[in-house]
C-alpha cells in the first residue's frame, strides 16, 4: 500500500502540493491525471524520492521495489536485449556470482532464488516485451547508441516492464509509441499483478487500464473509483451542482447589492443596509470549474478552393538516391477531408506527411498542388525547438512579418494567448503551452490543409477534446498522424494504412483497425468495406451542417449589425429631428416611431435567428467531440 500523508511542497514561492494525501491500494491500477501545470511531476518526484516534501510523508512497506523510467534515456554498446536482461538487478546478480561460487550451500540457495524468480525464462520474456513495443529480432540486437531517443525510451519502458517492480510508475508510456505498440501495453498492463500508477493523457488507456482515477487539481489529491469516464461523468455532476450554485450566489448577491444601494442613506434603514452589506462582503464567489484559456483552439478559415487539393500519381519518395521509402503512392485529397495515417513507426507515416507538406520532391510519378494551396504541417520538433529566450508576441510578430499588430494578437488569441500569457517568455510555459503556441504559428496563414504529426503528446485530456472540437470545426482538410485513439476516431473519415513501402486505403474504421492489430478479425473482404464507409460519411455530413450554420450565424450578424446602425439613426432623428439625414428628414414624429418599431422587431428576429443557429452549432459541436 502506498500512502500520500499530507505533503506539502512549495517551488519559487508557489505552492504546487497542498497537503495533498491518498492512499493506493495494493495491485490497484491508478491513473494520476490532473491539468498541465497542477504538479503531477512534482508528485512524482516526491513518491520516487527525488524530492523532499516540505511537509507530509510518503510510506511505502520496506521492501516494496519502486519503478520508474529517468528522463535520460539509456546509452552505449549494450544492445537493446542485453539492457532489457540487465534491467532485472536480482536476476543478473545472481547469475554473476553463480559464475564464481564455490561454496555448495551458497550456490544451492542461489540457484533456488534463481527458480523462484523464474531466472530461466527471462530471456523469452524479454524478446516478447521487445516485440510488443516495436523491435524485431534485428534491432534486438543493435547496440543502444544506434537507436533514436524515442526508440531508446522504448528500451528503457522495456526494462522496466521486464524488472516487475512491486510498484509500477509510468509517466506518459504512449508518448513515444506508435498505435500498435500502444494497444500492445495497454494488454500488458491489463494483466500487470502488483501495483500500477500511471499519468496519462490518453482517454482510452485510463478506460481500458485502470480502476481508479487520483485527481490533483489546486494542491490536493482526491481518488475516484472506476475509469476516465465515470470520473469524467462525476465531474460533469460536480460542474452542474457548482453552476447553479453560483447562479444562486448571483442572485442573492444582486438582492443584497440593491437592498444596500436603496437603503444606505435612510437613516431607519441603514444598519440593516450595513449588516447585509457585510455579508455581501464575505460572501466568497464559486469559482467556475471550466473557465481556462489553455482549452483554447481556433483555426482560421481559409479561403475556398476548387478540389482536388492534391493528388499523388504512383509516386515514389525516401531520403536517399534509388532507396524510396514508399512506392507507387495514388492518393487525392480534397477540402474538408479528414485523412488518419496508419501503421507502425518507421513505415513511412511521417515521410508521406513530409511529402504532402513539400518537405521531400517525389523520386518518381507525380504531386500535384492546387496553385494557391497553403499548407500547415506541425510536428514534436517544433515544440522542441521554440526560443525559450522569446516570448510568443514577439515569435508571432516575426513570423507575421507585415501584418498589423492587431492581427498578431488576434492569431495569439485564438490559441490562448492574450493579455500576459503573450508577452510571457516561452521558457516559462508549460508542455501543452507551447504545443498550442507551435498550432498558432503553423496555422497564421489560413492554411487550406493542416497536417498534425503527434499533436497530442503534450496536451492534457480537457486540452485533447478542444483540440478535437477545433479540427472538426476546421474548414480545411486533415492529415492526422496520432496514436490517440479517441482523436483518430472523433476527427478522422478516411483510414490510410502506411505499410509494406506503400499507402492504401483501409475500408474499415478505427475499431476494425484495432481488432485486426490485436489479432481478433482479418482484413475486410470487398464484400464487407462498405459497412464502414456510413459510420466515416458522418462526420464529413456534421461538417457541412456545422459550415452551413456557421453562414447562418455570420449573416444574423451582418443583418443585427445593419438594423442596429438604423436603430441608432432612428433614435438620433427622435431625440433631434432637426439632425435626421437622408431618407429620415423627410419623416414626420408619428413615422419615425413606427419606423423604429419596425426595426427593433426586425432585430429580435435576427437575434433569435442568431441565437438558434449558435445552439445547433453547438449541439453538433458536442456530438462531433
Amino acid at each position: 500500500m502506498l500512502t500520500i500523508r499530507d505533503i506539502s511542497v512549495r517551488l519559487g514561492g508557489r505552492t504546487i502540493l497542498d497537503q495533498a494525501a491518498a492512499t493506493i491500494p495494493n495491485g490497484g491500477k491508478v491513473g494520476l491525471i490532473g491539468r498541465n501545470g497542477a504538479g503531477k511531476s512534482t508528485l512524482v518526484k516526491a513518491i520516487i524520492g527525488e524530492l523532499e516534501p516540505d511537509g507530509g510523508s510518503i510510506d511505502m512497506p520496506r521492501r516494496a521495489r519502486l519503478g520508474y523510467i529517468a528522463q535520460e534515456a539509456p546509452s552505449g554498446t549494450r544492445t537493446a536485449f542485453e539492457a532489457v536482461l540487465d534491467a532485472d538487478v536480482e536476476r543478473t546478480a545472481l547469475l554473476a556470482e553463480s559464475e564464481t561460487c564455490t561454496e555448495p550451500h551458497r550456490l544451492g540457495d542461489i540457484h533456488d532464488r534463481l527458480i523462484a524468480i523464474d531466472a530461466y525464462t527471462a530471456p523469452a520474456r524479454a524478446a516478447r516485451i521487445l516485440v510488443g513495443l516495436g523491435f524485431d529480432e534485428e534491432m534486438q540486437g543493435r547496440p543502444l547508441d544506434s537507436f533514436s531517443g524515442g526508440w531508446k525510451m522504448r528500451v528503457a519502458l522495456a526494462g522496466l516492464l521486464f524488472s516487475q517492480p512491486d510498484v509500477l510508475l509510468l509517466d506518459e508510456p504512449s508518448n513515444h509509441l506508435d498505435l500498435e505498440a500502444t494497444l500492445w501495453l495497454e494488454n500488458f498492463l491489463q494483466s500487470y499483478p502488483k501495483t500500477l500508477i500511471v499519468i496519462s493523457h490518453e482517454r482510452d488507456l485510463l478506460n481500458n487500464v485502470v480502476d481508479h482515477i487520483l485527481h490533483l487539481q489546486h494542491g490536493k489529491l482526491t481518488l475516484y473509483p472506476g475509469t476516465y469516464d465515470s470520473f469524467e461523468r462525476i465531474r460533469a455532476e460536480r460542474a452542474a451542482q457548482a453552476a447553479a450554485a453560483r447562479a444562486n450566489q448571483d442572485a442573492q448577491r444582486k438582492k443584497l447589492a440593491d437592498y444596500v444601494a436603496r437603503n444606505s442613506a435612510r437613516a431607519s434603514t441603514a444598519k440593516q443596509a450595513q449588516s447585509r452589506a457585510k455579508m455581501l462582503a464575505k460572501m466568497q464567489p464559486i469559482a467556475a470549474m471550466i473557465d481556462d484559456p489553455s482549452l483554447s483552439f481556433d483555426f482560421p478559415s481559409p479561403d475556398e478552393l476548387r478540389p482536388p487539393l492534391v493528388t499523388l500519381d504512383l509516386a515514389s519518395v525516401g531520403y536517399e538516391a534509388d532507396k524510396p521509402i514508399l512506392r507507387r503512392l495514388n492518393l487525392r485529397i480534397d477540402p474538408e477531408d479528414r485523412i488518419a495515417l496508419l501503421g507502425r513507426n518507421g513505415n513511412g507515416k511521417t515521410t508521406l506527411a513530409r511529402l504532402l507538406a513539400r518537405q521531400l520532391q517525389p523520386m518518381e510519378g507525380s504531386l500535384t498542388f492546387s496553385p494557391k494551396i497553403r499548407v500547415g504541417y506541425f510536428t514534436q520538433y517544433q515544440v522542441e525547438e521554440l526560443p525559450t529566450d522569446s516570448t510568443p508576441l514577439e515569435l508571432m510578430t516575426r513570423a507575421m512579418v507585415g501584418k498589423a499588430p492587431v492581427a498578431v494578437r488576434g492569431q495569439l488569441g485564438r490559441f490562448g494567448f492574450s493579455g500576459d500569457r503573450a508577452t510571457a517568455s516561452i521558457g516559462t510555459l508549460s508542455g501543452g503551452e507551447r504545443a498550442r503556441l507551435a498550432l498558432a504559428l503553423v496555422t497564421r496563414d489560413a492554411p487550406h490543409m493542416l497536417i498534425l504529426d503527434e499533436p497530442t503528446n503534450h496536451l492534457d485530456v480537457d486540452a485533447r477534446e478542444a483540440l478535437v472540437q477545433a479540427l472538426n470545426a476546421f474548414e480545411g482538410a486533415v492529415i492526422l498522424v496520432s496514436h490517440d485513439r479517441h482523436m483518430v476516431e472523433l476527427a478522422a473519415d478516411r483510414l490510410v494504412l502506411v505499410d509494406q513501402g506503400t499507402a492504401t486505403n483501409y475500408d474499415g474504421s478505427i475499431e476494425d483497425y484495432i481488432d485486426f492489430v490485436l489479432g481478433r478479425n482479418q482484413p475486410k473482404s470487398a464484400s464487407d468495406q462498405s459497412d464502414g464507409k456510413p459510420a466515416r460519411k458522418s462526420g464529413a455530413i456534421a461538417r457541412e451542417e456545422l459550415k452551413a450554420l456557421r453562414k447562418k450565424v455570420t449573416e444574423a450578424e451582418t443583418r443585427m449589425k445593419r438594423i442596429q446602425q438604423q436603430l441608432d439613426a432612428l433614435d438620433a432623428a427622435l431625440a433631434d429631428p432637426a439632425a435626421a439625414k437622408g431618407d429620415l428628414a423627410k419623416l414626420n414624429f408619428g413615422e419615425l416611431g413606427k419606423r423604429r418599431t419596425q426595426a427593433a422587431d426586425d432585430l429580435e428576429v435576427a437575434e433569435m435567428g442568431w441565437f438558434e443557429a449558435n445552439e445547433a452549432m453547438d449541439t453538433l459541436m458536442g456530438k462531433t467531440a
